[in-house]
């Protein structure tokens, strides 16, 4: 090696500032190189054929299971390994999550993934074990959420939630969906949005 290149190396390894310029130069150019081809492929930005959007009480589900911290423990995105997929079926893609502001795929599961949850269990089987986890799967170590069969939604940001998706993310609610928000989750319950949102999980991929 050249006296003038060892002196290169030395300048660089001895100057601290001018060490972590070039390694966030470095990991910024290689995440460019990565990420960049991804926003014009249309399997990572279009919607898979059958997704649609969260009607209004899902949306309201969804806000109330992001609020009581569920995605903590459950991820929702399946990977492509026969372990997961003979358990919990076919494997997560990016066009299913096209609308999901944010993502909520998560990485932990204390909890096994719902991303293929929906219609897997009826409606009276998630109010129970919303209710009690331990009457239906002993073992389990889910906390109850009793309280959400008492709290009725009040729905008056439910039509500016819809709107905010749609004009700033793209969601393709009509006019129509966005005007009659409010009134689709009035005397609903959160135990009733969070079970629909749980519903609609996976649908667009059965």
């Amino acid at each position: 090696m050249s006296s003038n290149s060892t002196n290169r190396h030395e300048l660089i390894e001895k100057n601290a500032g001018l060490l972590a310029i070039l390694i966030i130069f470095a990991i910024s150019l290689g995440a460019l190189v990565e990420i960049t081809p991804l926003i014009f492929q249309d399997q990572t930005t279009k919607p898979v054929e059958n997704l649609r959007p969260y009607t209004a009480l899902e949306m309201e589900g969804r806000d109330i299971y992001i609020r009581d911290g569920c995605h903590v423990c459950h991820s929702q995105m399946v990977r492509p390994f026969r372990s997961e997929t003979e358990r919990y079926g076919h494997y997560s893609v990016a066009g299913e999550s096209v609308y999901e502001h944010p993502f909520l795929w998560g990485s932990k599961r204390t909890g096994p993934d719902l991303a293929r949850v929906g219609g897997r269990y009826s409606d009276e089987w998630h109010r129970a074990h919303l209710m009690d986890p331990r009457a239906l799967v002993p073992e389990s170590n889910m906390p109850a959420f009793p309280w959400l069969a008492d709290n009725l939604l009040d729905g008056k940001d439910t039509e500016k939630k819809l709107r905010l998706f749609r004009d700033h993310f793209g969601v393709p609610y009509t006019d129509e969906q966005i005007a009659n928000a409010s009134k689709e989750v009035e005397g609903k319950t959160e135990m009733d949005a969070i079970i629909a949102y749980l519903q609609s999980l996976g649908h667009a991929m059965k």
